[in-house]
């Protein structure tokens, strides 16, 4: 719809169908709450802008945005909203707390400016993202209040009126006021009421579980066939795997010197500096026996960005996902996604410091013109614990 940011900001009020559902799907806010204020959830308002924008959905990704419409990022948020504006949550640095307990003052500030900012340019290198965008869908009472912001990196040379506490600090950059609560490792922006936006008026539904009722007679209706599609859900085996990045051997989280996305660095023959591979743990080819292809098979996989590799599971006991060449995953991951330099090898803080340690890979269920199956490739961030169920032997 959108191609980019000019093109958006200039359209999208235009979109009567979006703040239609909007408006529909607040008017229901009596299922959760006797509040007068619109109750929205936030993963609602994700998936109704991606939906009637025709944009790409990549709330559930780890990354900083939550949808993209071609080269244009976009975070979406929905809170509560009154005239002098709204303090935010934007980021979490869980794991990288210790770093940061070890920081006062400016220093603090500018480290949190630099994990943030380094968390943006993250996205940006998986979707070729050049512009970005917060779209706001505020609440008040008896109405929705939608606008777009700017979403800035944070400018660390410019940071100033530093006040640091024991449990927060606060600081701006000429442009933004942000502040991060030390406990939580918690990032806030404080958004300013703009002056253009556009008011949708919500009227709440006394009774909404009639409406819901109601729906009951529709569903009916409905063929047999068409109802598992109201109610689809992802199956972990079957419409996905997760594949850790890292290793826990040793019973410490890292990533290994010389295999997995360090396997350039491997013993042996000599390697192209790009040659990673992505380890498939046994308990995927124990517990999903059907999910990849067999051994040595080509396969599609696209990338968050949209290009094309040639894939297939190598090694002994299919322990590794691969390109062919071998290099050209390497060259996307390490080189064009996590900037390391060649030769450099690839740490479990540079996973943390970009908030994943994991990727996603999604069957499309789908054939290829030459007979290959076709997947898509997502980064993820799975909690440390989930990869102790995986057998490394």
């Amino acid at each position: 719809m959108f191609s980019n940011l000019k093109e958006f900001l200039i359209g999208w009020q235009k979109n009567t169908t979006y703040f239609e559902m909007l408006q529909l799907v607040s008017s229901l806010s009596k299922l959760f709450s006797e509040n007068l204020t619109p109750y929205l959830d936030y993963r609602l308002a994700e998936n109704l802008f991606c939906k009637y924008f025709n944009a790409q959905n990549d709330a559930r990704s780890c990354t900083a945005y939550d949808a993209r419409l071609s080269n244009l990022g976009i975070g979406i948020k929905t809170f509560g909203i009154n005239k002098g504006g709204s303090t935010e949550k934007i980021a979490e640095f869980n794991r990288l707390k210790p770093d940061l307990d070890k920081l006062s003052g400016i220093d603090l500030a500018r480290k949190i400016g630099l994990f943030r900012n380094q968390r943006m340019q993250f996205a940006n290198n998986i979707y070729d993202v050049y512009e970005s965008q917060y779209h706001i869908v505020g609440r008040k009472e008896g109405a929705l209040v939608i606008f777009n912001t700017p979403y800035d990196e944070i400018d660390i040379d410019s940071i100033c009126d530093v006040v640091d506490k024991d449990t927060s600090i606060a600081f701006n950059d000429g442009i933004n006021e942000y502040s991060f609560n030390k406990s939580k490792s918690v990032l806030l922006k404080r958004f300013e009421f703009p002056h253009e936006y556009k008011e949708v008026p919500v009227q709440i539904l006394d009774e909404p579980l009639e409406l819901l009722a109601s729906l009951l007679n529709v569903k009916k209706h409905y063929s047999d066939s068409i109802i598992p599609q109201l109610y689809a859900k992802e199956i972990k085996g079957y419409d996905y795997v997760i594949l850790p990045l890292y290793s826990t051997r040793g019973g410490v989280p890292h990533v290994p010197d010389r295999s997995g996305l360090n396997q350039w660095n491997a013993n042996g023959r000599s390697r192209d500096r790009n040659e990673v591979y992505i380890p498939v743990p046994k308990s995927i080819h124990k517990n999903y026996p059907q999910f990849f292809p067999t051994k040595d098979y080509p396969f599609e996989l696209i990338l968050p960005n949209g290009d094309i590799l040639s894939a297939k599971i190598c090694q002994q006991g299919g322990k590794a996902l691969m390109s062919n060449p071998n290099a050209a995953l390497g060259k996307w991951m390490l080189r064009k996604v996590l900037k390391k330099k060649p030769n450099e090898l690839l740490t479990i803080q540079d996973l943390d410091r970009f908030g994943i340690n994991s990727v996603k890979i999604i069957s499309t269920h789908k054939i290829n013109d030459a007979g290959e199956r076709i997947y898509k490739i997502v980064f993820a961030n799975t909690g440390y614990e989930d990869y102790r169920s995986f057998n490394e032997e």
